[in-house]
C-alpha cells in the first residue's frame, strides 16, 4: 500500500495559496510528491518566486515546477504589470517564426531563472472559431498550417533553454462555442477534418519534440462520444498515443474544470484520466489545500484496489514523470538566466524583443476621406471597454492605452465602462470628457459583445472622427475614422498602440 500511495503522489500535480510552500506541501514533497503548479497568487517578486523554488526543490531536487506562463493574456510572472511579450495571436499575425522562436526564448530564461521548469504552453489550438469564449488570442491563428510552424517555433525557442513546452489543449479547442471551465464543450467534425485542422499543430509539436501534451475537457464524437478526452481511453491512449505516436508526458487540463470533475468529482475525474493515459493530473487552478490533495491521491488508490485502474498504468504514468523529471534535471545545469518583466535576453535575441513583436502586430486600417488624425498632438479622452474575461486570465491584470498616451500626452483622461455601466445608455461621461479634445475607443473581442458594439455605435454616431483601438480579435476593421487593431491586451501591445496614436512608431 505504502508504493501504491507513493505512485497516487506522483501522478498529482497540485496547487497552493501563498508565497511560500505550506508545510502540508513541504511534508508530501519529501515523501514522493513529484510536482506543483504555480498561479498569478503565488507571484510577488522575482526574488519571492526563487525563494520559493528553491524551497521546493529543497525537499524534492527534481520536483516539477509548472506555471501557465503563455505571454499575452495569460501570464503569471506578469500578472500585477500586464505582459512584456504579446500573446500568440499577435506572433501568427507577424508570421516571422524565427520572431517567435526569440519571444519563447525569452520567456524559458525568465522561468528558469525564477526555478520553474514546465511550461503549461504553448497553446495549440485552430481557432476555427471567432466566437471561442477561452482560446481567441491565446491561438497562433485559424490556419493550421501557420498554428504547425508557430507552435513548433515556440517549442524550439522555450525548450532551448531547458524549461519543458507543453503543447494545449489536446485535441484541439479552437472549434468550441462553451468555455470548459464552466460546461462541455463539443467538437463534432468528422476525423477526417480533425487530421486536418485540429491535430496538425500537435503532430508538429510530436515531431518538434515537445516534452508534454495537456488534454482538453472536450466532447471529441468522432473518437467517443460520451466522455471528454481528459477522461477518454480511445483518445489518449488510442488517438495521441498509439496514433499520433506520443510518448512523452501527457497532463491533464485543470481537473476541478466543471467539463470533468462536475460529472464525476476531483477524485473520480483524476482516477479516469489516469486510467484514460494521462500521466500527470493538475489541479488547483481556483483552490487547492492539503485536504483536496490527501483526497485526490485516495482516489486514485481506490481506484488501484478496486480493480478500475490498473497499477501497471498507474506505474507507467509516475515513471513518465521521473522521465520528465530527469531531462529537465539534465538540462538544468546548461539553462540560462534573465530576470522576468525585463526580457533579459541573450546573445541574438533584442532585449526588448516582446516589444518589437508587439510593434510588427500592429494593424492600421484609415477610413476613405478620414482627415488626418494621427499622430496625435493633444491629450485625448480614453474611454476603454472593459468586457468580462475568461477563467485563464488575471482578473486583475491591468490593460489598455490610456496608462501609456498619459505618459505620452500628459493631461489624457480615461473612462472605462463595464457592460453593467452602459445598462441604462452611456454614461455622458464618456462623451463629455472627449469635448474638444480627440476620443479614442478601446474594445476588446468587440465583435463578441454586443454591449461594447452598442456603445462604440453610440460615441462614434456623435464622433465620427473617434480612433478605435481594437485590443482582441478584430472582427471588424470599419470601426472609427482610424481602426487600430493590436492582436493582443498585453501591457506592450498597449504600449505600440500608443506610439501609433502619438507618431512615435
Amino acid at each position: 500500500m505504502r508504493e501504491l500511495v507513493r505512485l497516487a503522489d506522483t501522478v498529482i500535480l497540485p496547487g497552493f495559496p501563498g508565497t511560500a510552500p505550506p508545510d502540508w506541501l513541504r511534508g508530501r514533497l519529501a515523501e514522493g510528491l513529484a510536482g506543483v503548479v504555480l498561479f498569478s497568487r503565488n507571484v510577488q517578486s522575482p526574488g519571492q518566486l526563487a525563494d520559493l523554488t528553491a524551497a521546493l526543490r529543497a525537499e524534492n531536487p527534481r520536483v516539477l515546477v509548472g506555471i501557465d506562463e503563455e505571454a499575452g493574456e495569460v501570464t503569471r510572472l506578469e500578472a500585477s504589470t500586464g505582459s512584456s511579450r504579446p500573446g500568440n495571436y499577435a506572433l501568427g499575425v507577424v508570421d516571422d517564426v524565427e520572431l517567435t522562436e526569440q519571444v519563447a526564448r525569452d520567456v524559458g530564461r525568465d522561468l528558469a531563472a525564477a526555478g520553474i521548469n514546465l511550461d503549461f504552453a504553448p497553446a495549440a489550438d485552430v481557432n476555427s472559431n471567432p466566437d471561442n469564449p477561452v482560446i481567441g488570442l491565446r491561438a497562433f491563428g485559424a490556419d493550421p498550417d501557420l498554428v504547425a510552424r508557430h507552435t513548433a517555433a515556440w517549442i524550439r525557442g522555450l525548450q532551448s533553454v531547458g524549461v519543458a513546452a507543453c503543447a494545449k489543449h489536446f485535441p484541439g479547442h479552437g472549434d468550441t462555442a462553451v468555455d470548459s471551465h464552466h460546461g462541455v464543450p463539443r467538437v463534432t467534425v468528422s476525423r477526417e477534418e480533425l487530421a486536418e485542422v485540429e491535430l496538425w499543430p500537435f503532430r508538429a509539436a510530436i515531431q518538434e519534440g515537445v516534452r508534454s501534451i495537456m488534454t482538453g475537457h472536450l466532447l471529441v464524437t468522432a473518437y467517443d462520444d460520451g466522455l471528454p478526452a481528459t477522461l477518454s481511453p480511445r483518445i489518449l491512449t488510442g488517438l495521441l498515443r498509439n496514433e499520433l505516436g506520443f510518448d512523452g508526458l501527457i497532463v491533464t487540463d485543470g481537473i476541478e474544470m466543471a467539463a470533468v470533475a462536475g460529472v464525476h468529482g476531483l477524485g473520480g475525474a483524476s482516477a479516469m484520466a489516469i486510467a484514460a493515459g494521462a500521466d500527470a493530473v493538475c489541479v488547483g487552478g481556483e483552490n487547492c489545500d492539503e485536504e483536496t490533495a490527501e483526497h485526490i491521491r485516495r482516489a486514485i488508490v481506490a481506484a488501484v484496489v478496486e480493480g478500475r485502474l490498473p497499477e501497471e498504468r498507474l506505474a507507467e504514468a509516475a515513471r513518465r514523470v521521473r522521465d520528465l523529471a530527469a531531462w529537465q534535471a539534465a538540462e538544468r545545469a546548461g539553462g540560462q538566466a534573465g530576470s522576468f518583466g525585463t526580457n533579459g535576453s541573450g546573445p541574438g535575441t533584442p532585449a526588448d524583443i516582446g516589444l518589437v513583436a508587439a510593434r510588427r502586430a500592429i494593424r492600421v486600417t484609415r477610413r476613405a476621406g478620414a482627415p488626418g488624425l494621427l499622430p496625435l498632438v493633444e491629450a485625448p479622452h480614453v474611454v476603454e471597454l472593459a468586457p468580462e474575461t475568461n477563467l485563464a486570465i488575471d482578473k486583475h491584470m491591468p490593460w489598455g492605452t490610456a496608462e501609456p498616451l498619459t505618459r505620452m500626452l500628459p493631461g489624457t483622461t480615461v473612462t472605462r465602462l463595464r457592460e453593467t455601466d452602459v445598462a441604462d445608455g452611456v454614461p455622458s461621461a464618456a462623451l463629455g470628457g472627449a469635448a474638444g479634445r480627440p476620443l479614442v475607443v478601446v474594445v476588446r473581442d468587440a465583435h463578441r459583445h454586443p454591449w461594447q458594439m452598442d456603445t462604440v455605435s453610440h460615441l462614434l454616431s456623435a464622433r465620427p472622427d473617434g480612433v478605435v483601438v481594437e485590443m482582441g480579435l478584430p472582427g471588424r476593421t470599419d470601426l472609427g475614422a482610424v481602426h487600430i487593431a493590436t492582436h493582443g491586451a498585453a501591457r506592450v501591445c498597449g504600449q505600440a498602440a500608443a506610439e501609433v496614436l502619438t507618431g512615435r512608431a
